[in-house]
């Protein structure tokens, strides 16, 4: 565990800029003598004060409330100072100013606070867990309706709650096992009576569930990489323009206009989409294009998912295969099928009656007219259904990448238990260890078993004054 530090910690925690109202927030153990030396008097906690803000040679700074909250009822867990002025800078830097200088002239020792400090302190003082803080930036951060509701449900303890039930279940698993060791000759009576292999898939279950809404909830907040590719003239910065409501990209007929990738963010039932519009893949001897194209494919291999334009009015089957051959394996790809509207009935009949999968990650083939706006709500709404948003009932919790990696570990183990789930005196041990393991996975989630480089990593990425 990192080293605590108590010296009392000051910033200004509103948003740099102007404002009608400027926070400077102070946090320390014991903040009484600050309190009495700089405004003279003792105060009440949590009883809204009018005071005067005032230098180090007295003079006025500012006039505002302020709140005390006495330890251990805060949001660090420490006292906790907060003065609400005006929002201007240079009145806030001042008042910061003069707090530092008056516990420096007391001898109180006061410093600037690092970025996240005060979430630190909540965290290693036990306010809340990891997860919980991490939910505190994510809920600062969140760009949607969705997103905002999804984070204020982590920072309310719902995915600890779950991360906690699911280590109690490996726990008390553990201890049948444990306790089963230390008698061997009645091992496998003993777990057949307290049905260990059951309990271990009721976990794995439970395990699954909670993964399936974490993957929902880190789409929620990074959002879904999606790429434009295809030949040139096939549709796809006018696809691009369709999907962001404006004129993002420019469309000619002229082969080869977009050189380099278009990046566009838009919102779908409030998932953040990243549309990335990119150069016609195709030969050719323009050294620009070559490099705008060899962007393209870049872009391809780090999509979450592949919209593969095509024309069908383009004699071109040969290039379209080879295009096909060369994205990634491991990707969604919708083939899409534009201009379906210089088709006639029978030419788009026969199109949609030919198989359209060629690989377990493509998905089956969309006709769509960017012009006409034909069938644009159908590519929108299997884009949800592609990321498991189809008809969400539950709104989940924000998660990130470290939190998938601790499930997808954590599981792994559980399914390394499940093949020891033999019960006899050469594996049992060994399906105790994978338990620990699991347990210990899960247990990173909300910092139990974090380390002190992820504990800086987190906190030093908040704003300073949270």
């Amino acid at each position: 565990m990192i080293p605590f530090d108590d010296t009392p910690i000051a910033a200004i925690a509103t948003a740099p800029g102007r404002g009608g109202i400027g926070v400077v927030r102070i946090s320390g153990k014991d903040l009484s003598a600050f309190i009495e030396h700089y405004f003279g008097s003792s105060l009440t906690p949590r009883y809204a004060h009018l005071r005067p803000f005032r230098d180090h040679n007295g003079d006025t700074i500012d006039e505002g409330l302020v709140l005390y909250f006495k330890a251990p009822h805060s949001y660090t867990k420490e006292d906790i100072l907060e003065l609400q002025g005006h929002g201007g800078p240079a009145v806030l830097k001042r008042v910061l100013q003069s707090c530092l200088t008056i516990s420096q002239q007391h001898h109180l020792n006061m410093r600037l606070a690092l970025p996240g400090e005060f979430t630190q302190r909540a965290y290693l003082n036990g306010q809340l867990d990891l997860a919980q803080a991490e939910a505190i930036a994510d809920l600062i951060d969140a760009g949607s309706e969705s997103a905002a509701k999804s984070a204020m449900s982590s920072l309310k303890g719902d995915f600890s709650k779950q991360i906690n039930q699911l280590s109690e279940q490996i726990v008390h698993l553990r201890m049948l096992v444990e306790a089963t060791l230390d008698f061997p000759e009645e091992e496998i009576e003993f777990l057949e009576k307290y049905q260990a292999s059951q309990r271990l898939l009721e976990i794995q279950q439970h395990l699954q569930k909670v993964l399936t809404i974490s993957r929902q909830g880190l789409i929620l907040r990074e959002g879904l990489h999606i790429v434009l590719a295809g030949q040139p003239n096939v549709g796809k910065s006018s696809l691009l323009n369709a999907l962001a409501g404006d004129d993002v990209a420019i469309v000619t007929p002229i082969a080869g206009t977009t050189r380099d990738r278009v990046v566009e963010q838009i919102q779908l039932e409030g998932i953040p989409l990243h549309i990335i519009d990119t150069a016609g893949l195709r030969q050719t001897d323009d050294e620009v294009e070559r490099i705008g194209i060899e962007r393209s494919w870049q872009e391809i291999a780090k999509a979450d998912v592949i919209l593969h334009l095509q024309d069908p009015c383009q004699d071109s089957l040969v290039d379209v295969q080879a295009i096909r051959a060369r994205m990634p394996k491991h990707v969604p790809i919708i083939n899409v099928i534009n201009k379906i509207d210089l088709l006639s009935p029978e030419q788009l009949q026969s199109m949609q009656a030919k198989p359209t999968t060629s690989s377990d990650t493509e998905v089956a083939s969309l006709f769509i007219s960017v012009k006409e706006g034909t069938h644009l709500e159908q590519l929108k709404q299997r884009l949800l259904q592609l990321v498991g948003w189809h008809n969400q009932q539950e709104t989940p919790w924000l998660a990130r990448e470290r939190h998938i990696n601790a499930l997808i570990q954590a599981n792994e183990h559980l399914e390394m238990a499940a093949q020891h789930a033999q019960f006899n005196d050469r594996v049992l041990d060994l399906f105790a260890e994978e338990l620990r393991l699991a347990h210990e996975a899960l247990m990173q989630i909300t910092g139990e078993f974090s380390s002190d480089e992820l504990l800086g990593e987190i906190f030093s990425s908040f704003c300073i004054g949270k």
